[in-house]
């Protein structure tokens, strides 16, 4: 018996200021896309199950694009496979905060044969395929008191499917990971008790250390906070850049098979360059050659290039038109300027005296990078003659 595992899809996320020709914002048309490519696969393996497990959605409310692409696709998935259960259950995305706001998630119970789980842990049972389901969404970790999650039936195969973050998953750095989850002792799953475990909501497809049979989808696309997180994590993984879903044959011993699908874009993390005691022209060379040295290029993709130990003054005359181009080239180019940390000294003797408002705001715009078109004397000009007039009226008061 084989079972089709996505999660996280998040139709209807938004990114950066590109539109397709259409109107559409880029990276939203990018997820959809995703979504489509993979259920190309899932129809072309005809899984006998295929299991949703969160986040469906990126918000409550998504966008319109968002719900139709979602109810053509699962109608496609329908009239392709039309004796294969569908099941889906709510993310902490997807979910609406309060039982008594409406869910759009219902939408799809018009669909023939898909089932639609937002708020309570319950229990399907399809004889056909010897398989009893646990689905178990995001509300429902936030019950009190929680249920347990072991198997109660009689049938030869047991699933378990769960919204939330197992504990100990994500080590180290948790800067990308998503707000809202809820946290779930691993001890709890059970995992040796369950022919096999569908999770969602943490975005890099692996299993859980020691159980096997326990696996996290991850999601189709680059929809967290932080992606650059997800690469390396991935990375760890053997499997930077890549995204899909998994196709779990369910028998004596699960086997999980991780199915890549193919991407609008790339995400490509430049190795950090380290400016300390380097001189403007110097750091511009050395982004210049991590930009122009990507094979195949940056355009159309998604960049970033962080820079280590780079005071103000010097990010200031940076060539920042050569920056420019590089962004009109890529989807979206990030130059992430990391300053120096800041030289703690204990003095001693009296304090010097305070810097007014208008010495702060006038030092501020002096050392601030400024777009080439801007006049920084004249900005500064302007800052000040505005302080000045508000201290005279509160003067005059």
């Amino acid at each position: 018996m084989r079972l089709a595992h996505l999660a996280d899809l998040h139709l209807g996320f938004r990114q950066f200021n590109r539109q397709t020709p259409q109107g559409t914002n880029q990276r939203e048309d990018d997820v959809a896309a995703a979504f489509r490519a993979a259920l190309d696969d899932v129809i072309a393996t005809r899984p006998d199950l295929v299991l949703l497990a969160g986040d469906l959605f990126h918000s409550v409310r998504p966008t319109n694009p968002a719900i139709l692409t979602s109810f053509e696709q699962l109608r496609r998935l329908r009239a392709a496979l039309p004796h294969t259960p569908i099941v889906v259950i709510g993310g902490n995305h997807d979910t609406p905060r309060s039982v008594e706001t409406g869910a759009i998630l219902r939408l799809f119970e018009a669909v023939e044969r898909i089932s639609v789980i937002v708020h309570g842990v319950e229990r399907l049972d399809f004889p056909e395929l010897d398989l009893a389901l646990l689905c178990v969404p995001h509300a429902a970790l936030f019950r009190q008191p929680r249920a347990v999650f072991v198997p109660e039936s009689g049938r030869a195969h047991n699933v378990l499917m769960l919204h939330g973050e197992v504990m100990g998953i994500i080590a180290g750095d948790r800067s990308w990971v998503e707000y809202g989850g809820a946290l779930v002792d691993p001890a709890d799953l059970h995992p040796e008790q369950w022919s096999y475990v569908a999770l969602g909501h943490y975005h890099v497809a692996r299993a859980l250390p020691g159980a096997p049979n326990a696996w996290y989808a991850g999601s189709l696309e680059y929809v967290s906070p932080n992606p650059w997180g997800e690469l390396r994590d991935e990375a760890a993984l053997g499997r930077e850049g890549q995204k899909g879903w998994l196709l779990v044959e369910v028998a004596r011993e699960t086997s999980v098979e991780f199915r890549p699908i193919p991407l609008a874009r790339r995400l490509i993390d430049l190795p950090a360059i380290h400016g300390a005691g380097l001189a403007p022209a110097e750091l511009d060379q050395a982004i210049q050659a991590r930009a122009t040295g990507v094979e195949g290029g940056i355009a159309g993709h998604v960049v970033r290039q962080v820079l280590w130990d780079v005071p103000r003054a010097v990010a200031r005359d940076l060539a920042h038109v050569r920056i420019r181009e590089f962004k009109s080239r890529a989807l979206h180019y990030h130059l992430d300027i990391r300053r120096p940390e800041p030289a703690r000294q204990v003095g001693v003797g009296a304090p010097g005296a305070r810097q007014t408002l208008i010495e702060l705001v006038t030092e501020y715009l002096g050392r601030r990078p400024l777009d080439a078109t801007v006049d920084r004397k004249g900005l500064i000009g302007l800052a000040r003659g505005y302080l000045e007039r508000v201290e005279a009226r509160v003067g005059e008061g």
